[in-house]
């Protein structure tokens, strides 16, 4: 059996962040996302799980974070064996409206050129490394625009990840099975693309031979997850996984607007295979999305003490 076909490419990217208000005002007003989901994480009802898109969510363009302010996790550290930087991916001729839209908004940028393209480096309120890249070439839809961002500058989702890794070329030749395929190498960093290539489907390896452990914690990011089509080719994975890699892998779990498996790849890095549906219109209309707490049927019996447990924030 082969991985060939089966990964199509980015879902989602999960980051453990500090305070709520913080990070719905920066990803939703700031950065122009939708926040298309209102839930708790599902294995602790005391933080919630907020879920930022395009206007419907759809997979490859969801930035998703864990508020764990005073619940007693550290302060992570960002570095190998982690996602070291999410890429969101931006209109062509918009790289000088962010750059004056972050700065003018108190965030230190900085630029970096990787594989001919010029990425605007920059940190969320929890520390987490963020850049914006120019890409033509990407045709996602529906966009989300707000009254400052006007749709030919709006973020269209995530474009790639950069993974930090001690030894790249293991972490390569895995991701190479995977379904990840090498596109160009650039001083310490690899390009790799899935089948459906380019924006959303999209890795970058970085040596990180000169980089410290990354500890999980606030400021880090949590998992990468990839998309499939069903279930069955994530039970497929899993199989493959567990006989040829012999990688523990997780059951599935069962996330109410996805189902997924989780493991970790050679270089340590927490991935997710999730399904691309059933998406967030299972439960709130396309004008609903992200108004109201929503909760899995087995939550919902403690509706009352979780939003007791929750911290109010300003939508």
């Amino acid at each position: 059996m082969s991985f060939d076909g089966l990964i199509k490419g980015l879902h989602h990217v999960t980051a453990t962040v500090n305070d709520a208000q913080k990070d719905v005002d920066f990803y939703t007003k700031l950065l122009g996302q939708r926040l298309v989901k209102e839930t708790v994480n599902f294995d602790n009802e005391k933080v919630y799980h907020f879920y930022y898109g395009n206007e419907i969510g759809s997979p490859s363009t969801i930035f998703t974070t864990f508020p764990y302010k005073d619940q007693g996790v550290r302060q992570g550290t960002i570095g190998t064996g982690q996602v070291y930087e999410t890429v969101f991916s931006a209109p062509e001729n918009s790289m000088e409206f962010w750059k004056s839209r972050l700065r003018n908004h108190g965030l230190k940028t900085t630029t970096e050129t990787r594989f001919g393209k010029e990425f605007l480096l920059f940190e969320d309120p929890s520390g987490l490394k963020l850049s914006i890249v120019e890409d033509n070439s990407d045709d996602r839809n529906p966009v989300w625009t707000t009254d400052e961002i006007p749709i030919e500058q709006a973020i269209k989702g995530i474009h790639s990840v950069v993974l930090a890794v001690k030894d790249s070329g293991e972490t390569i030749h895995f991701l190479n099975d995977f379904g990840y395929n090498i596109v160009e190498n650039d001083a310490v960093c690899t390009l790799l693309e899935s089948q459906e290539k380019g924006a959303g489907n999209s890795l970058i390896v970085l040596d990180g031979k000169d980089l410290s452990e990354g500890i999980n914690g606030l400021g880090t990011v949590h998992h990468v997850a990839h998309r499939v089509d069903s279930i069955e080719d994530s039970i497929k994975i899993k199989q493959e996984l567990e006989s040829k890699y012999g990688i523990q892998v997780t059951e599935v779990k069962d996330r109410k607007y996805f189902k997924s498996i989780y493991f970790r790849i050679p270089g340590n890095v927490l991935f997710e295979v999730a399904t691309s549906g059933p998406g967030f219109l299972v439960d709130e209309s396309n004008e609903e999305l992200g108004t109201s707490l929503k909760l899995p049927d087995w939550q919902e019996v403690r509706r009352q003490q979780i939003e007791k447990n929750l911290e109010p924030y300003e939508r």
